[in-house]
């Protein structure tokens, strides 16, 4: 078991300058603490994502660390000129001295890629920037001729520093995903119950050991919300406004335009909590949940929301305290 850090860096109460400082600072102590990687999400025109530029702020994680790895979760590769997105992952890559996870995805929100006039094509956009990424991260000249985009001959003068190129993340909803999936190669993330993970795990094992037999399993995640405190009471009386405000946040663009959001995620904690999408409470309560659903979904990777809505700084320190010295030590076992 590995552990990581996931974030949708969705709106706080404090100014978003200080958002971004404060978020930097947490992420030094994961590392401090062991924590493998630090993920980002990429939304636009919500309160859902402020980092909406990943590249970014990426470069400044990059800048204030040396060993956790980092990487967006994902890039919507719909919305993108596809030659720059690759020289800024070469050179977010050369940045962080090879340290880039590097998520892929065609966009959840199709009112998101409407901002930038993608419709119904996102699918094979997102093939095509796929294709022209794969190449040219394992070339020194593109040369390609698609539907959206056409390159001949280009030079590319920066490389990556990890070869053929940094590790890939996908996220996975759903099992008929993992053919795709374990034919590249990737590692993969899901965000729904136990039993919803275990389904895709399940299917990703027997996947792989077809597609890629012989070779090790790549890291299959759970993503969770934890708020972890010295009692139970005081960790879900932390968890409560913060868990409704980011929820509000989820659902802000679809509540505007009126559409049925394609998430399951339940508007309150208690429900969240019975649901197993946040774990909320002391140490020895984290450590018991936690374990559970690790074992009942079958993955070997756990990405940790631990800062959400107006949950206050020091909580999410305190979190990471509480994880490193009482919890990931058990949970590394299993």
């Amino acid at each position: 078991m590995r552990f990581g850090i996931f974030d949708h860096m969705d709106r706080g109460v404090v100014s978003i300058g200080e958002q971004y400082r404060a978020r930097l600072k947490l992420i030094m102590a994961c590392e401090a603490a062991g924590f493998y990687a630090f993920h980002l999400a990429e939304h636009h025109g919500t309160p859902l994502g402020l980092a909406c530029s990943p590249n970014v702020f990426l470069a400044a994680v990059a800048q204030c660390t040396s060993r956790i790895r980092l990487g967006p979760l994902v890039y919507t590769l719909s919305i993108y000129e596809p030659l720059r997105l690759l020289e800024e992952i070469c050179m977010l890559d050369q940045l962080s001295n090879g340290r880039l996870e590097l998520g892929v995805g065609r966009g959840v929100s199709p009112i998101e890629m409407g901002f930038f006039g993608v419709g119904d094509e996102a699918r094979t956009r997102f093939e095509e920037v796929y294709a022209i990424l794969k190449q040219g991260l394992t070339h020194s000249t593109l040369s390609y001729q698609g539907k959206y985009f056409s390159y001949k001959d280009v030079p590319l003068e920066i490389r990556p520093v990890q070869t053929p190129h940094p590790p890939l993340w996908y996220g996975v909803a759903k099992p008929d995903s993992c053919p795709f999936v374990v034919g590249e190669g990737m590692n993969m993330v899901n965000s729904g119950t136990a039993a919803d993970a275990r389904a895709v795990t399940d299917r990703f094992r027997e996947e792989w050991s077809k597609l890629q037999a012989g070779k090790p399993l790549p890291i299959m995640g759970l993503n969770r919300h934890i708020v972890v405190a010295a009692t139970d009471a005081e960790a879900f009386k932390l968890a409560r406004g913060p868990y409704q405000r980011w929820y509000n946040s989820l659902l802000h663009l679809w509540r505007i335009h009126k559409m049925n959001i394609p998430l399951s995620f339940p508007d309150d904690l208690p429900a969240a909590m019975d649901m197993g999408y946040c774990v909320v409470g002391s140490a020895a309560t984290v450590r018991q949940n936690l374990a559970e659903q690790i074992k009942a979904a079958g993955v070997n990777y756990l990405g940790c929301r631990l800062a959400f809505g107006e949950l206050p700084h020091e909580a999410s320190l305190e979190s990471v305290r509480l994880l490193e010295k009482e919890i990931m030590p058990a949970l590394r076992e299993l």
